[in-house]
């Protein structure tokens, strides 16, 4: 769905159909510091692109959702989910909630949950952008961010 909104919006803002607002916003340049957008998720085991996810922002809270899976596992289902997404496909999926902007630290985006759909777990996780909004630094953990894991994805243009 936002897909579609996304894509509805870039026809609109290209054929002049959207109001003068929307038009703005369709058109203006990536914040540097902002998260929001199309990310391409790079394995951080194989270093292979794995998914599109999509970040949006709704009242302060940044979400993100698996947009389309660039593997051989389109059709993948989360088979170990132990909440609602259960048995669920993959792209689609809600994958990341909770995140807040930091009141400290320009481009830093913590408070919010992960899913890893391979083993259904859902951990902590921070966000970070870096190198001029080109990449976004996704961390999963527990307990402390020293426990944890972190891939870095690619903003997609």
């Amino acid at each position: 769905m936002l897909a579609v909104a996304a894509f509805g919006a870039a026809v609109g803002a290209a054929s002049g159909t959207l109001a003068p607002a929307a038009q703005a916003q369709a058109q203006s340049p990536v914040d540097a510091r902002s998260p929001v957008g199309l990310w391409r998720n790079i394995d951080d085991e194989t270093k292979q692109p794995k998914a599109l996810v999509r970040i949006a922002e709704r009242d302060g809270v940044y979400y993100g959702r698996i947009e389309k899976i660039l593997t051989e596992k389109t059709d993948a289902v989360c088979d170990l989910c132990t909440d609602e997404r259960k048995d669920q496909p993959v792209q689609g999926m809600q994958i990341i909630d909770g995140m807040r902007a930091s009141s400290d630290e320009p481009g830093l985006y913590e408070g919010g949950r992960i899913l890893d759909p391979n083993n259904g777990k859902v951990y902590r996780s921070r966000m970070r952008v870096i190198d001029g909004g080109e990449r976004l630094e996704v961390r999963g953990f527990i307990g402390a961010p020293l426990f944890g894991r972190t891939q870095t994805w690619v903003r997609e243009r």
